[in-house]
């Protein structure tokens, strides 16, 4: 696929729509650029990290206590 775009004054590129559509980019997705030793340009996607997902499941309502989570432990090795 080859497609065009212009710099703007202040440096700003749009990528195409059919660039975004391919690699699945959304507003605020993160890109990287590598320039090639021949002068090509590439375009990746940045994918999250790890501490990216930090936070995404909700906390047990209650706490447990080290006693409890020491139960549960020997309990899941039991099972094997």
């Amino acid at each position: 696929m080859s497609v065009e775009a212009t710099i703007t004054s202040k440096g700003q590129v749009t990528l195409p729509k059919p660039i975004r559509d391919r690699l699945d980019l959304k507003a605020g997705d993160r890109i990287a650029f590598s320039m090639e030793d021949d002068g090509r340009l590439l375009v990746t996607p940045v994918t999250g990290s790890v501490m990216d997902l930090a936070g995404m499941l909700p906390r047990p309502a209650v706490p447990l206590s080290q006693e409890e989570m020491d139960e549960a432990i020997a309990q899941g090795a039991a099972r094997r």
